[in-house]
């Protein structure tokens, strides 16, 4: 009985304090290497777009893996250092050695983040006739959002300087939204939270 106290009383813990939106548990499919990162930075990125301060991530320790390595939590723990230097998490801490405690980064440090740290795989969209494909609706928000961020700059918000920051913002925001029914509706749910974390600074 004792045996089976400590974890039982951690995992109760953990329910408590995450609970199931607040979890991610990678354990339950056996994904493979590359199925785990996929689905982890798509829920962790999900995460931050909703405001979520904190999520438990779960590994597993790897105790039937070769070596008793876990390839999974390997993959993973390399995937939060990259979303730290991307701007999508604030911080990492091993909550257990088949665990990770994330806490997210306000969506205007995905904007602010080094730009060649920001998705290792595909620029964001650079040319103006990618927001000439938006909605009007988009577009708006869009300009809003770049307006705002050129006011936290100090500076005068030229029509140039509006158009570049659109783009930046743009390909900023694009890198969080996954391909997908509803893609721009989503977009424009960041681009709604990064403005409003500006407006309550």
């Amino acid at each position: 009985m004792k045996g089976t106290r400590g974890p039982t009383l951690s995992q109760a813990f953990d329910e408590m304090r995450f609970g199931a939106d607040r979890t991610l548990n990678l354990r339950t499919h056996h994904p493979s290497r590359e199925q785990a990162v996929r689905r982890a930075e798509n829920w962790l990125r999900e995460r931050q777009m909703s405001g979520a301060q904190e999520a438990l991530v779960i590994t597993g320790r790897g105790n039937n893996s070769p070596d008793g390595v876990s390839v999974v939590r390997e993959a993973i723990a390399q995937l939060l250092a990259s979303l730290r230097r991307r701007g999508v998490l604030a911080g990492v801490i091993e909550h257990s050695p088949g665990s990770f405690v994330v806490s997210f980064a306000k969506l205007t440090a995905v904007r602010d983040a080094p730009q060649r740290a920001r998705n290792p795989h595909e620029p964001p969209p650079r040319d103006p006739a990618a927001l000439a494909a938006l909605e009007p609706e988009t577009r708006a928000v869009l300009r809003r959002l770049a307006k705002r961020a050129i006011e936290e700059l100090g500076v005068e918000a030229t029509a140039s300087f509006v158009e570049l920051e659109m783009l930046a913002q743009f390909g900023a925001a694009a890198t969080g939204v996954p391909e997908g029914p509803g893609r721009e509706q989503r977009l424009r749910e960041v681009l709604d939270a990064t403005l409003r974390e500006y407006d309550d600074r």
